[in-house]
């Protein structure tokens, strides 16, 4: 057995390391340089080591270096697993599904390697495993956490039992820009509305105990600020205020830390000229100091490698050098670890301890995990297809996802009675689409197309003759279809037209120019108005579209995300209001491409739009504001919200609380959801304070009639913010309260903070 290796050279490499991050990171700060840096509660609490477990220490005392290194290689095929475990420096495999394959693996590590420590099997289990839920941004939409703990808990039940044990999920990066494919797999532009569905979905996957036979390792992800990328292009550039970046991107994380989240997941991008995978102070000084995160981090595909191609490093040696100390544990497909740490630790550019805390990290994971005890999966019980109730969960979600944005008239809810309608569009027929980005990977997943619309809606109306015509292609030229469809609209009592994107154009390198609908989608949905017959627009896409048309010229427009394996009925259900449609916007849709970024908390300016006003920010040539605001969607009933109280007009800043109450009244003829959301603004602040803050939301379902008080709880956590030294500040001074139906509220009350 290798004997540990002299800790002589720790302190000079830690003193080089410190000097490289502080150069680094100066970017980061605002003013003060390393100062700053070493002022924030990152670098004041030094402590970042993990928890320390009785049988780790013990593997950790026979391993040798070329052991140790092992466990911190990820790979993602089984001729890579194969290959690394024949020379025993193997930590987990991803993206291998099969519960035969991973028990092969799992045998050469566990009976064949020198100290017998169990491989972990990781894949993207983003919304489903083999029953695919609504994407994240829908589940986003639900302003329901249950929605995303559902979703969690079904995957992790159908993962676990077939070989998986581990999820690269959530992703709960923060973004203005709805450019970015990305967008799709996170849940909109607001930290607060991110958090509580990432704290949600962390806990619908982990469970009390993840090592349940039912539950699986959860992985936050892009750590971080990846939601920022320039122009919405995948894996670009960020450059970001030290303040931005805690107010903003930090807050979903640091809660999921608090919820236990088991790993974490580097992001690709750079964070102020730093990249992610090599940035101490986001990885080592943030996430594992001021957080405490005890778990690991895993980098993304190639992460530590692509260090070469940002700029930081000249090969793969020095990627190594600054991933490791950086705080990058696991690395993912590249092999810089493996192949360099030896010569990196006699040339003290890595220690021993670094090393040590790495493989500690991992270890524990595995633990946690139960696999030490039982690394070996029934067969018998793998998931290949979904069941009835999971089917069931998947359909109920889909429909608590969807947003009405328009109904004139009303049009909608159709009529059970209806004798004739025809469903024209591209997506009206189809299966796949409706899963959306990243749909479930595992056994299974694709033997259970999704329900078409026109299925959904001829099972929803078993009277009625139901018709499907194209009409054109999702993203072709070719309009020799229309006139098809405009005899169908004609033949029929009402048309439904289905549009929007194929699954390809959202999720990882997905960025998109252009964001209007597709191809002649639009030329499609005013053809079908020529018609003069009733008809409503459904989409089906990942990400906000400018459709300014579809909200001048369609009677009724219903967003249904990607609604996953049961989409059709959901739709339906909704449709013919089976179901009352309750979303609620989790980003803004912007009028034009040139308007973004758009987002409802941003800062007022010194000059803020005003038609009247030339000199003010603002387009000549576009209406200011968002075509659908955030926290926007309507419902078949209406609703009234009032009686807004406080229990105290100030509020200490040290332990203070408020209760904040008001009144929502369901003033419509049916039962229905409303979302009630809390918004403050701090109006004079060291910091400039965005407009407004979600700061607390609750959907609740009222019968026709009916009312009820719904409450928040606000603390000085809700009124302070992070400054340009990552200083938490509550400040003296008056905070405006808003509370409303969306982010356009005008429910006020104010208090003082003292």
């Amino acid at each position: 057995m290798e004997q540990p290796e002299s800790h002589e050279a720790a302190a000079t490499a830690d003193g080089v390391n410190r000097r490289r991050l502080l150069a680094g990171v100066g970017g980061l700060l605002a003013a003060g340089g390393a100062a700053s840096l070493l002022a924030s509660p990152a670098a004041a609490d030094p402590s970042t080591r993990p928890d320390r477990d009785g049988r780790v220490e013990a593997l950790l005392g026979k391993m040798t270096l070329e052991e140790k290194l092992g466990q911190l290689q990820l790979v993602g095929t089984e001729t890579a697993a194969r290959a690394a475990l024949a020379t025993g420096q193997l930590g987990g495999v991803f993206s291998v599904v099969g519960a035969a394959k991973l028990n092969a693996l799992q045998h050469i590590a566990v009976e064949q390697t020198r100290l017998r420590i169990p491989l972990i099997f990781g894949l993207d289990v983003i919304h489903g495993y083999t029953t695919n839920f609504p994407i994240p941004l829908a589940q986003g939409a639900s302003f329901d956490p249950a929605v995303a703990a559902t979703d969690a808990t079904v995957a992790a039940k159908e993962a676990r039992r077939s070989g998986i044990h581990w999820t690269y999920a959530p992703m709960m990066d923060v973004t203005h820009e709805p450019r970015w494919g990305r967008i799709a797999e996170g849940y909109g532009e607001d930290p607060h509305l991110a958090s509580r569905m990432a704290v949600a979905k962390v806990r619908g996957y982990q469970g009390d105990d993840y090592s349940s036979p039912d539950r699986l390792a959860a992985c936050a992800k892009h750590f971080v600020a990846y939601g920022g990328a320039e122009g919405g292009r995948d894996y670009n550039t960020v450059d970001v205020s030290l303040q931005r970046l805690h107010n903003l991107y930090l807050p979903p994380f640091k809660a999921s830390v608090e919820a236990g989240v088991a790993t974490v997941m580097a992001s690709f991008n750079t964070i102020s000229g730093v990249p992610a995978h090599g940035n101490g102070y986001v990885l080592h000084d943030v996430l594992k100091g001021a957080y405490g995160f005890r778990g690991f981090v895993v980098s993304d595909y190639t992460g530590v490698e692509e260090l070469i191609l940002h700029g930081l490093a000249g090969d793969g040696a020095d990627a190594a050098a600054a991933a490791l100390p950086a705080g990058v544990d696991m690395e993912m497909v590249s092999t810089n670890y493996v192949r360099y740490g030896r010569r990196l630790l006699a040339e003290h550019r890595i220690t021993r301890d670094q090393i040590d805390d790495a493989v500690r990290r991992i270890l524990l994971v595995k633990v946690k995990l139960g696999l030490f005890e039982h690394p070996y999966v029934d067969e018998s019980g793998e998931v290949k297809a979904p069941s009835p109730a999971a089917l069931a969960a998947s359909r109920q979600a889909a429909g608590r996802c969807m947003v009405l944005l328009k109904n004139d008239g009303p049009v909608l809810p159709l009529a059970k009675s209806v004798r004739s309608v025809a469903v024209v569009g591209p997506l009206g027929a189809a299966t796949y689409d409706l899963n959306g980005t990243w749909a479930g990977l595992g056994t299974g997943a694709w033997t259970t197309p999704p329900v078409t619309v026109a299925d959904g809606i001829k099972a929803a109306a078993p009277g009625a003759t139901v018709t499907f015509t194209a009409g054109c292609t999702v993203d072709g030229t070719d309009t020799s279809g229309f006139a098809a469809a405009q005899q169908a609209a004609r033949a029929a009592d009402v048309t439904v037209v289905v549009v929007g994107e194929t699954a390809a154009m959202s999720g990882e390198a997905a960025a998109r120019s252009n964001i209007d609908l597709p191809g002649v989608q639009q030329q499609l949905v005013a053809a079908t108005k020529e018609t003069g017959k009733p008809f409503v627009v459904v989409l089906v896409n990942g990400r906000p579209l400018t459709i300014p048309y579809l909200h001048d010229n369609a009677p009724a427009v219903l967003e249904a995300w990607a609604p996953g394996v049961q989409g059709g009925h959901a739709i339906a259900d909704v449709l013919f209001g089976v179901v009352n449609p309750g979303g609620k916007l989790p980003v803004s849709f912007p009028r034009a491409v040139g308007q973004i970024p758009i987002y409802y908390n941003h800062e007022n300016t010194g000059r803020p739009a005003d038609p009247a006003n030339k000199y003010t920010s603002k387009y000549l040539d576009l209406e200011s504001g968002p075509l659908y605001e955030f926290g926007h969607g309507l419902s078949y009933t209406t609703f009234r919200v009032d009686g807004l109280r406080l229990s105290a007009t100030r509020m200490p800043a040290r332990g203070g609380r408020i209760q904040v109450s008001a009144q929502v009244t369901n003033t419509g003829g049916r039962a229905g959801d409303e979302v009630v959301q809390l918004y403050l603004r701090d109006p004079v602040a060291s910091i400039v304070q965005p407009v407004r803050r979600l700061r607390g939301f609750e959907r609740v379902t009222l019968a026709a009639g009916a009312s009820e008080t719904v409450s928040f709880t606000l603390t000085p956590e809700d009124v302070g913010f992070y400054d340009n030294a990552a200083r938490f500040r509550v400040e003296p001074g008056e905070i405006e309260v808003y509370v409303g139906t969306s982010s356009a509220a005008t429910l006020t009350a104010r208090f003082t903070v003292t």
